[in-house]
């Protein structure tokens, strides 16, 4: 299989990058602008395979898309670009609409003008596979059901009503124009090479050096956590198995709330890594909460580990502990990044 896949400098997309060189027989033509959240890093490991090439193009340009589709002709797209941090989004909406919303539409229109040249059986076996959060779904109560494939949606930042939006053009795409597109709705991702302003690398990387450890309100916010190696297998096999029309909503069933998740990360820390100043829960500091913080979100994923023969790998704890120690191991990465691109700052303190 051809794969055309966008975001694949990016935490999950790169993700997905490794597993298709390193555990299939596919070949995967990386698309990404290369924000600041993109490193190409993350792909280094692969980017000598003769079944890997990439294209610097922003999702927002059509007719460059237009030229990838037909110089590269791919039985399928796995489309991973987006802005996806909500603290951002509420400072700076507008990236946000651009992305996730033209973005997603100007690759609809440039998938469906190659798709309408292929011949029946291409056509017939032409997947678009749309990669979304869970945070369309809106916020659980804390003894709330997980979500499912047919909660229906209520995002409530702009960063989820963008990516609302987007499932809504995908699927829009597939009743009115029949492209055989395809949704997927995760959970919080976490593992290696996870950009620094998210909760647990931003965590793992203070608690090293010693620094503070935010934590919103009262630490009390509920996610459900899927491993991104985990999370990459399931892409992988969707793209493979999956069915136009359909959506699966993929997770690893290990809700924990945010304060239980600082505190294993200074767990493993102090285990791997004593401190000699003591325990690293000391700088544990609570901080004024993101507004409109959601409180809850975890997913049933029974219908995607039924349908897709998949099933996460990693609980919570093995989960942590590799991505730690990654995170020991790889200190020039982080650290670059933190004197160029992102020092550690809070976001998303926009006032209502």
């Amino acid at each position: 299989m051809r794969i055309l896949l966008t975001g694949g400098c990016g935490f999950i997309g790169s993700a997905v990058v490794r597993h298709i060189i390193g555990a299939t027989e596919h070949s995967v033509l990386n698309v990404d602008c290369m924000t600041y959240a993109a490193s190409p890093e993350t792909v280094a490991a692969v980017a000598s395979s003769d079944r890997y090439q990439f294209a610097q193009v922003n999702i927002t340009d059509g007719p460059a898309l237009a030229k990838l589709f037909e110089d590269f002709r791919p039985d399928a797209v796995m489309h991973l670009a987006a802005e996806s941090h909500v603290d951002r989004s509420i400072d700076g909406p507008g990236v946000f609409i651009q992305t996730n919303v033209v973005g997603t539409y100007t690759l609809l229109e440039a998938a469906r003008g190659y798709w309408q040249t292929l011949d029946e059986t291409a056509r017939k076996a032409f997947r678009f596979h749309h990669i979304s959060t869970d945070e369309v779904f809106g916020a659980l109560e804390l003894d709330d059901p997980p979500f499912t494939e047919t909660t229906p949606y209520d995002p409530r930042s702009p960063y989820s009503a963008s990516k609302a939006s987007s499932d809504h053009l995908v699927r829009a795409w597939y009743h009115t124009y029949g492209l055989p597109t395809f949704v997927t709705n995760t959970t919080n991702n976490y593992g290696i090479w996870h950009f620094p302003e998210k909760l647990i690398p931003l965590v793992t990387i203070n608690a090293i050096e010693g620094k503070e450890l935010p934590v919103y309100g009262k630490g009390e916010n509920v996610r459900d956590w899927l491993f991104v190696e985990d999370h990459a297998e399931a892409l992988v096999k969707a793209v493979e198995v999956g069915k136009p029309g359909e959506t699966y909503a993929i997770g690893a069933r290990q809700p924990r709330t945010n304060l239980e998740v600082v505190k294993t990360i200074c767990s493993v820390l102090d285990e791997l890594v004593p401190d000699p100043a003591g325990p690293r829960e000391r700088l544990i500091r609570f901080v004024t909460d993101r507004p409109g913080h959601d409180f809850k979100y975890e997913i049933d994923p029974t219908h995607a580990e039924t349908e897709l023969g998949w099933k996460a790998k990693h609980n919570f704890e093995s989960g942590i502990r590799r991505t730690i120690q990654w995170y020991l191991d790889n200190r020039d990465w982080w650290e670059s990044i933190r004197s160029r691109r992102y020092t550690g700052e809070r976001l998303g303190q926009a006032k209502k």
